[in-house]
């Protein structure tokens, strides 16, 4: 018997751990070439998936998710026919999309 109580609360507190986090996937559209720090060059044009790590803040009485990671999809070696994963500040994306919209 204590040893089933023992695995509920293991199989409670594991559950727990795993709806506290959550990656929200969208796809920004860039109309002209864009640079981002940590990424080497120019960024041309088009579609990027933008996939965003978040944590739920604990110890509301509500749901709430704080950013810990975002990350962007950018063509990988020199014909971009594979696809690379790379960490990128999202002020530094946003200041990116600003400047795009600002371009005439």
């Amino acid at each position: 018997m204590h040893a089933q109580i023992q695995g509920r609360r293991r199989a409670v507190r594991e559950r727990r751990r795993c709806m506290t986090k959550r990656s929200r996937r969208e796809t920004i559209t860039f109309k002209h070439p864009f640079r981002l720090k940590g990424i080497d060059g120019v960024l041309p044009p088009g579609a990027y998936e933008v996939i965003t790590d978040e944590e739920m803040i604990e110890g509301l009485s509500f749901a709430s998710f704080r950013r810990v990671a975002t990350m962007i999809m950018v063509p990988g070696a020199p014909r971009g026919s594979t696809m690379e994963m790379v960490a990128i500040s999202s002020i530094d994306l946003s200041d990116a999309q600003r400047i795009d919209a600002s371009a005439a």
